[in-house]
């Protein structure tokens, strides 16, 4: 009667220990890429940050191109947790679309951690088919979420009036992205999120009528 109980466990700490291992590499991964850039991160490099054998970065990742693709698609995951949790959290739409905005410059998604590897992978996407498959599904998601939500922070607005809002409001986030990147010492987080409100402030005055400041 206790065979297929006995059976179960070791396959759940299995389990259990394959997605320990999995999450150590793909952060020494990220590590390394802070530390030696991306083009001279390797199996050995990560594995050397992970304290493993390079041999168990193979057995999980199988090649360096397999471990890059996937720590993107790590990274990719974990910026979108964050604005999704801020995109349906209570509250009205201006006050979701604050919270969206807020999540775009906290530190988990464009921190002195985070921004280089951001950009380090962004400069490669030309060059690989992977990355750019990623990117432009992620980017996809988030231009219609986005789409989704000034629709509602703005019901009486035509169609190209959302899409142009929309675009204005990824095109902040991106610019002061790679401010923040190329000139950490003249712009802050903090500064930039003030800086982007208060442009979307001016830009459709109309939904911040009873909305938050």
């Amino acid at each position: 009667m206790n065979a297929p109980a006995d059976v179960k466990k070791p396959r759940k700490e299995r389990k259990e220990n394959a997605d320990r291992r999995r999450r150590q590499l793909l952060d020494a991964a990220r590590r390394s890429i802070l530390n030696h850039g991306l083009a001279k991160t390797t199996l050995a490099t990560v594995a050397d940050e992970a304290g493993l054998s390079q041999g168990v970065a193979v057995f999980y990742f199988k090649s360096k191109a397999g471990l890059l693709t996937e720590t993107l698609r790590d990274a990719y995951e974990q910026y979108e947790a964050l604005w999704r949790a801020a995109l349906t959290a209570p509250g009205t739409p201006v006050e979701r679309l604050m919270a969206v905005l807020a999540a775009d410059f906290c530190e988990e998604a464009c921190g002195p951690q985070r921004l280089p590897l951001w950009f380090a992978f962004w400069g490669e996407l030309r060059f690989s088919e992977n990355y750019a498959e990623l990117a432009d599904a992620f980017d996809a998601r988030r231009h219609q979420a986005l789409l989704d939500l000034w629709r509602e922070v703005l019901p009486r607005a035509g169609e190209n009036e959302v899409r142009q809002i929309t675009d204005w409001m990824e095109t902040l986030t991106d610019g002061y992205w790679q401010n923040l990147h190329l000139s950490p010492d003249d712009t802050t987080r903090d500064g930039a999120l003030i800086a982007t409100k208060a442009l979307l402030r001016r830009a459709v005055p109309e939904a911040f009528e009873s909305g938050p400041a």
